[in-house]
């Protein structure tokens, strides 16, 4: 009988659509309890976890979706190919990129 409530909570999340709520909400409620959080900062907390995850998926529907050959990576660009590229510029650039965004 004390499951009651977990199942019912499952069941609304999975109704819910809020797969990231459900796969993370027991064991960031120990976890915040443990640091003293209150319950909006663990509310935001599993938000955050759900919108990540959400990101994340969107991004891999999109790129399927796309149906690009293969993901590609700066790691397996072949800068041979290119001679007059410079290697070290291109792979510094997302890092550049990074503390560009920082600062606005």
């Amino acid at each position: 009988m004390s499951d009651t409530p977990q199942l019912l909570l499952a069941h609304h999340l999975k109704a819910l659509k809020l797969p990231g709520f459900l796969r993370e909400y027991d064991k960031l409620a120990q976890q915040c309890a443990a640091e003293g959080v209150d319950h909006p900062r663990y509310l935001l907390r599993l938000a955050e976890l759900e919108l990540i995850d959400r990101e994340r998926r969107m991004v891999e529907r999109r790129i399927k979706e796309a149906r690009f050959p293969t993901v590609k990576s700066l790691d397996s660009f072949e800068f041979a190919a290119i001679p007059s590229l410079n290697k070290t510029l291109v792979l510094e650039l997302p890092a550049a990129n990074t503390s560009l965004a920082e600062k606005t």
